[in-house]
């Protein structure tokens, strides 16, 4: 008997032993793609349609081949290279290659924002909730949870592609083409998938992960922007970005995979460093440890806006330094716009004969617009932290004292706006320098600067959508729906032959593109007001509902 008991003793040992560091993947995959059976069609769906869309609005507006070469000669200007790509096939622009060089990289960077917070959500944001810890509990291996979020990255990458593919295809293109571009946008989302992967494991908080993912993928889209805007094909700076290494496929044109193969390489090699430093930390904890605080708490962190500015300004510092670097590249292609038109007289008639000094002036001018719409970006995920400080418990924990909802609401918004305005202020003096650094003169800076501001009720208005989004709890996709919207619209509204009724209602077309259009004092005021306005109703909202719901 005592034989046997003990042999009964050791079976719960030998089965754990037996256990290895996946066990229960393909659980948690399941239980992955239940959590998002909603989130991962959405976006494959979203692609999809726009490329349906791009489809059927670029004949209208670009009937024959006469009006596809006018694009083209858009495309040729380094300012142009800088936002789509390395401009390829310019001298016979067609639909395909339109796709290539105009769109490649938009929805490249779409799917790699999709998988970088996909990958962030099922893994440090499990922990950081404290979920992961009852998964853990049972019998499931200690890869298990990061093994079963990079199968998820591959499954959402997937789809999005197949979606992508049946879009391009329905379009009439050729298939080995549409493939490459299919391929080009998954290998980007697998690549920084896997860079989010590694992020996870070094900071404790799912915020600063996501953040430092997608601080690198502002990077490398600076990258591939400055490259490709240096020379015609691309520079040695475009082959360090992911973004450039799909794009260099050169689909429709002369179309090669072998681009593509870096870009796997890399996802691979990030993939084995998350698994490698995944064991080399306690569940919970990063890599990177967080730094001691004060024995004494300052007095500035009594207020919900000193608590809020605490918690925000490390964003707000790299969101700062992020598009300062981008702005004064922007603005340092200056030069390079002005040598474009004066060795390309053609280009003057593409932008109705206007004088060399009015095209830079609104060229630079919607730059800024860009920026402006980067801004509002901010604002939105400034405000959408409250949803976590109220699901997480830390927001009752300061409402029991004598802070009311909308002061704790209103906290927020203030240190949002101040943010918001520093960042425009920033944007606009970092295009204005490097312009100035271009083509000279000190009057760039404080022109640029002063109009980065006229953009700021915009950037409240969508502040104020955010925090009626909290205030009723009614969900923040409808938020990002019309922010994505009014970004699309404003970057490509004109090339989908929009109505004029849109473009108009369009947010970001309500204000003038300062300085090159004069700014009138109407239409500002009454986008203040009605942020506002929009801001009274979600604090009435946030004080009628119940804060458990």
């Amino acid at each position: 008997m005592t034989t046997t008991r003990r042999r009964r003793e050791a079976t719960p040992d030998a089965a754990a032993s037996a256990a290895t560091t996946v066990t229960g993947t393909l659980r948690l995959l399941r239980f992955g793609l239940r959590r998002d059976r909603v989130r991962l069609p959405v976006w494959a769906l979203s692609v999809g349609g726009l490329i349906a869309y791009f489809g059927a609005a670029i004949p209208a507006v670009y009937p024959d081949a006469a009006a596809m070469q006018t694009r083209a000669a858009i495309m040729k200007d380094p300012s142009g290279a800088f936002m789509t790509g390395p401009g390829y096939g310019l001298d016979d622009y067609t639909f395909g290659v339109m796709i290539a060089n105009e769109m490649l990289g938009m929805i490249a960077v779409a799917v790699a924002l999709m998988s970088l917070f996909l990958v962030v959500r099922h893994t440090r944001a499990e922990e950081e909730t404290g979920r992961a810890d009852l998964l853990r509990a049972g019998v499931v291996g200690r890869d298990a949870p990061l093994a079963a979020a990079l199968l998820l990255l591959v499954v959402a990458n997937l789809a999005v592609a197949g979606v992508l593919l049946a879009a391009l295809l329905a379009n009439g293109l050729a298939a080995a083409d549409s493939a490459a571009i299919a391929a080009g946008a998954a290998t980007v989302g697998l690549v920084f998938g896997a860079l989010a992967a590694v992020t996870a494991q070094l900071s404790a908080h799912a915020r600063t992960a996501s953040g430092m993912a997608g601080g690198i993928l502002g990077l490398a889209y600076v990258l591939r922007g400055v490259g490709d805007a240096a020379q015609p094909g691309g520079s040695t700076l475009s082959w360090l970005s992911p973004i450039g290494w799909a794009q260099q496929t050169r689909a429709f044109v002369d179309l090669r995979w072998w681009p593509l193969l870096l870009g796997l390489g890399t996802a691979v090699l990030l993939v084995g460093g998350a698994l490698l430093l995944v064991g080399r930390r306690d569940v919970g904890a990063g890599l990177v440890p967080a730094r001691g605080g004060r024995a004494d708490a300052r007095r500035a962190l009594l207020s919900p806006a000193g608590l809020a500015w605490r918690t925000e300004r490390s964003g707000i510092a790299w969101w700062a330094v992020g598009l300062f670097v981008f702005a004064v590249l922007t603005g340092s292609m200056a030069q390079g716009i002005v040598d474009s038109f004066a060795s390309q007289p053609q280009l003057a008639e593409v932008f109705g004969g206007a004088a060399l000094d009015d095209v830079l002036s609104s060229t630079l001018s919607a730059f800024l617009a860009f920026f402006a719409m980067a801004v509002a970006v901010y604002a939105v995920v400034s405000v959408n932290r409250l949803n976590r400080e109220e699901d997480d418990g830390r927001a009752g924990v300061v409402l029991a004292t004598a802070v009311s909802r909308p002061a704790w609401l209103g906290g927020t918004l203030l240190v949002t706006a101040v943010g918001s305005t520093l960042l425009l202020l920033v944007c606009g003096f970092g295009l204005g320098a490097g312009v100035a650094s271009s083509v000279g003169g000190g009057g760039h800076v404080g022109a640029f600067t002063a109009a980065a501001l006229v953009y700021l009720p915009v950037v409240l208005g969508f502040q104020a959508v955010a925090a009626l989004a909290h205030g009723a709890r009614a969900g923040t996709w409808w938020v990002w729906l019309l922010l994505v919207t009014s970004i699309l619209v404003g970057l490509y509204g004109p090339l989908f032959n929009l109505p004029d009724a849109v473009l108009d209602a369009a947010p970001f077309a309500l204000v003038p593109h300062a300085p090159y259009e004069a700014v009138t004092v109407l239409p500002l005021a009454l986008l203040t007001l009605t942020a506002g306005a929009l801001t009274a109703t979600a604090a009435v909202a946030l004080r009628r509902r119940d804060m458990t719901a």
